[in-house]
């Protein structure tokens, strides 16, 4: 995922530190969002699955906008491990040596996070301690952060999604690795918020804020703080944050804003202290999920795996009897919408594959009070008003950001654009499928073939005429436009051109970048649109946009624009978008549970 403007980037720096409270869209400057530092510990990343849950938490803030800074511990007992290799080997604290070995637990960590991201659409970028000029001076195993050099990091912060940076680890006055102490990757997040200008980082950890009791020991017993004082952090947290960390942050006046990944709310410690309290109780969401393909198979995986947020309860398939994945062949499957709603789910992964289908299921589940999340383009298109009278009249939440751009947040993108000003031409790339098609011809394969590689890299269906129709990419454009004046548009009026074997030899035979664009215009209150291919040598913005990518251009009145890139097919990208609308209603709930 890539978020471009006309504007250059500008961070904000005032409520930078704390998470986004759900469906929050970030304000300011037309494509400018929050700069947010978070850290990622081993209490989080225990082994390489938990970087589903890292990738899950800069996602939510990269789709409204926002910028990340994601700070990585190793992986839990990598550190011990490379410690104890050392020592082995005769090195003590002291040795100059042991921190380049030490430090290679948080450059894995660090790389494959940056896989993970990518893997999900967002354009990650390494910067380790060399990179951004990280110098600190102290003894070699526990160290103090000196400098860094900011507009380094803040040029890498312009061109990518997230910026990950290895945390613990800095270079010493000979410009060798020195180490910041055991659990100096909490100093290195709070030292970077600090040379970013901002009031604050968050650390993500294993809990949902500072207690006052150990929660795993005593149970019920212990009380969260919501504000605490950092002298009070240093008696009550310090195992919890590191105490230089706490120390660093008093001297400098950074807050510290502790949570759980997905979770509202947390502790911020900062000037004040609050009398702790015993926390709201924690509900998981009972989720279900209609349709079991590649997507679907991918969500309820994802939903079955969490340990804190959800319990997969129930599915809705075609054929019942047919074996599934690991643990999906325990659930309770489906093949009726009022059998699959009679397990009393609070929310449904609509994964559908047909558009009738899908519409029937979310009628029924928003009029049950039951939430809906889809990725179902065909079952949202051109009804949208409808369905948001019928969730609002029944207290229930809709969502489709993944119906539209898989991994680009093109939904979120065009809300964005029309709280700014009068949206009056949108431009994209919508069908990952064509696009992916395209490419592969250009580079010499014939249409058959192409379609065969897009179907089995799962970015087309096993049927796929919505995609080659236009069809697929009108019901896209139809959403956006939802988005964009607040009104359905009628679905026949969007002209379609068709991708055959044919039209695509005379589009390799003529030369240059050809792409399947959806157009839509307002001018004098009345809409056009078309989906057809166009000739993009003179735009590099769309000219550049590879394989199952899509790519968005809104523009507003005043001839500011605003656009955003990634992929747009596949499992892993439409997955996480699914995920962070349901990470969005999982925190209103647990918002309305604080508040009673």
């Amino acid at each position: 995922m890539r978020l471009e403007s006309e504007n250059a980037y500008t961070s904000a720096k005032a409520a930078a530190f704390g998470a986004a409270d759900a469906g929050a869209s970030h304000e300011g400057a037309l494509g400018a969002g929050e700069l947010i530092v978070l850290k990622f510990g081993s209490s989080v990343l225990r082994h390489t699955d938990d970087l589903a849950v890292a990738v899950s938490e800069i996602y939510r803030h990269a789709r409204h906008g926002g910028k990340v800074v994601a700070v990585v511990s190793a992986f839990a007992g990598e550190t011990d491990a490379l410690y104890a290799e050392a020592a082995r080997l005769g090195a003590d604290g002291a040795s100059r040596h042991a921190p380049r070995l030490i430090a290679l637990g948080e450059e894995r960590s660090a790389a494959l996070l940056a896989i993970a991201c990518e893997g999900a659409g967002l354009d990650a970028r390494i910067a380790g301690a060399r990179q951004i000029a990280l110098h600190a001076g102290g003894p070699v195993d526990d160290a103090r952060p000196e400098s860094a050099d900011a507009a380094a990091l803040r040029a890498e912060i312009d061109r990518h999604d997230v910026v990950i940076v290895p945390g613990f680890v800095a270079l010493g006055p000979t410009g060798e690795p020195v180490l910041l102490g055991r659990g100096g990757t909490d100093l290195t997040a709070v030292f970077l918020a600090h040379t970013l200008g901002l009031e604050g980082t968050t650390l993500i950890k294993d809990v949902d804020g500072v207690y006052d009791l150990d929660p795993a020991q005593a149970g019920a017993a212990a009380r969260r703080y919501d504000r605490l004082s950092w002298e009070t952090a240093r008696g009550v947290a310090g195992k919890l944050v590191q105490p230089k960390a706490i120390d660093f942050a008093a001297a400098h006046g950074i807050a510290i804003h502790v949570a759980r990944a997905n979770a509202a709310g947390g502790t911020t410690v900062g000037f004040h202290t609050d009398e702790p309290h015993a926390p709201p109780a924690a509900g998981r969401m009972k989720v279900a999920v209609a349709g079991l393909g590649v997507i679907g198979e991918g969500a309820a995986l994802r939903t079955a795996a969490d340990e804190n947020d959800y319990t997969l309860c129930a599915a809705l398939v075609r054929d019942p009897a047919k074996p599934r994945a690991g643990p999906l062949n325990a659930l309770a499957i489906h093949s009726d919408i009022d059998a699959l709603l009679s397990e009393r789910p609070d929310v449904v992964i609509d994964a559908l594959p047909g558009g009738p289908a899908g519409a029937a299921l979310i009628r029924a589940a928003l009029a049950q009070g039951v939430s809906i999340v889809s990725a179902n383009k065909q079952a949202v298109a051109g009804g949208l008003a409808e369905l948001h009278a019928i969730a609002a009249e029944n207290g229930a939440h809709l969502a489709y950001a993944a119906s539209v751009g898989g991994g680009a947040p093109m939904v979120e993108t065009v809300r964005r654009a029309a709280k700014a000003g009068d949206v009056v031409e949108m431009t994209a790339i919508l069908n990952g499928t064509v696009n992916f098609i395209l490419d592969t011809m250009k580079n010499g394969a014939a249409f058959d073939y192409a379609v065969k590689l897009a179907q089995d890299a799962g970015f087309a269906e096993p049927d796929p005429t919505a995609d080659l129709s236009g069809e697929d990419a009108r019901a896209k454009i139809a959403i956006l436009a939802y988005e964009a004046f607040g009104f359905d548009m009628d679905l026949a009026a969007i002209e379609l051109e068709a991708l055959t074997a044919a039209r695509a030899a005379r589009l390799l035979e003529e030369g240059g970048v050809w792409k399947q664009l959806a157009r839509i215009e307002r001018r004098d209150g009345a809409l056009s649109a078309a989906v057809r291919f166009e000739r993009v040598d003179d735009d590099p913005f769309l000219a550049a946009t590879p394989g199952e990518s899509n790519a968005l251009r809104a523009t507003i009145a005043d001839g500011r624009a605003v656009s955003c890139r990634g992929k747009g097919a596949g499992r892993r990208p439409t997955v996480e978008s699914l995920f962070a609308d349901l990470g969005d209603i999982a925190r209103v709930r647990q918002a309305a549970n604080r508040s009673r």
